[in-house]
């Protein structure tokens, strides 16, 4: 059952993509697309879902796929790859020579890949994809420019480039979350921040501790400004952090919840994108 299965996934705080390449081969896709998105839109998952199209699709059915789909979490990708197939041997012809997979499992890869040389901000397009053969449609100029504005990412060959990933956008109608890394980037900074905050659990919930919180996220963020991955000539252009009795109601301090409203420069220096981060504290009541 792929609910279940992916509720297993649930309590692992490392996984930030998931997909399911194996599905489309079986008629499912459709079906796994939705569960892999409400996963990913889960509470505190900060994951994505990597989705493929059926195979054989043309570029006007993946555009009508496409328009299925809506999700800030969610990104597709279009066609499939072509590889040898490593079960093939010489002498037997009914073993086929190569084989047609989802892109899914090549893009999330790529994900991992882009991650650990260029950072987790850094667009995933442009990129090689290793082991390929060719894609099953030689996708075409105006069939990019079609496809690619409405979220449908294209794997292209390109002369004197390669196989690429020639795309990094969300399947999502929302203008604010239009790209795979501002979405993946919120999620690293969200969970980061919310794992990073879980102490206060143990702490009151004061003046003492809204401070030791402030000063906890504006370091992290302090690190990722220097790192080139908040924009901005100086700190007050790339985040900020608040935590004190503006950000939480008296229902808030009633019952022992702490919150943070933390806004980051990630398009354009000093234009934030807000969000909140809540925890629980020791005046939490049972």
């Amino acid at each position: 059952n792929s609910s279940l299965a992916l509720g297993e996934l649930s309590g692992l705080e490392d996984i930030s993509i998931v997909a399911a390449p194996g599905s489309s081969a079986y008629g499912e896709t459709q079906a796994i697309n939705n569960l892999l998105i409400a996963h990913a839109e889960s509470r505190r998952a900060y994951r994505i879902a990597v989705l493929d199209l059926p195979r054989d699709q043309t570029p006007g059915q993946a555009r009508t796929l496409r328009g299925l789909i809506d999700s800030r979490y969610a990104a597709v990708y279009y066609p499939w790859v072509v590889v040898p197939n490593p079960l093939a041997r010489p002498g037997r012809e009914d073993i086929p020579r190569e084989l047609a997979l989802p892109p899914s499992g090549f893009v999330s890869g790529i994900y991992a890949r882009n991650d650990v040389e260029r950072g987790v901000w850094k667009a995933p397009a442009n990129e090689v994809v290793r082991g390929a053969l060719r894609f099953e449609l030689d996708v075409n100029f105006a069939q990019q420019e079609m496809l690619n504005p409405i979220g449908v990412n294209c794997l292209r060959y390109l002369s004197g480039r390669g196989f690429r990933v020639w795309g990094a956008r969300l399947a999502s109608s929302d203008p604010e979350w239009k790209y795979v890394n501002v979405r993946r980037y919120f999620n690293y900074l969200e969970s980061s921040i919310d794992r990073g905050t879980q102490w206060a659990v143990f702490e009151p919930n004061g003046e003492r501790l809204w401070a030791n919180v402030r000063q906890t996220i504006s370091d992290f963020l302090y690190n990722e400004w220097r790192n080139g991955a908040l924009l901005g000539s100086k700190t007050e252009e790339a985040y900020f952090v608040r935590c004190d009795r503006s950000t939480m109601t008296q229902n808030d301090l009633d019952n022992g919840r702490l919150v943070c409203l933390i806004g980051v420069a990630v398009i354009k220096p000093a234009e934030f994108v807000i969000f909140r981060i809540g925890q629980k504290t020791a005046d939490a009541r049972a």
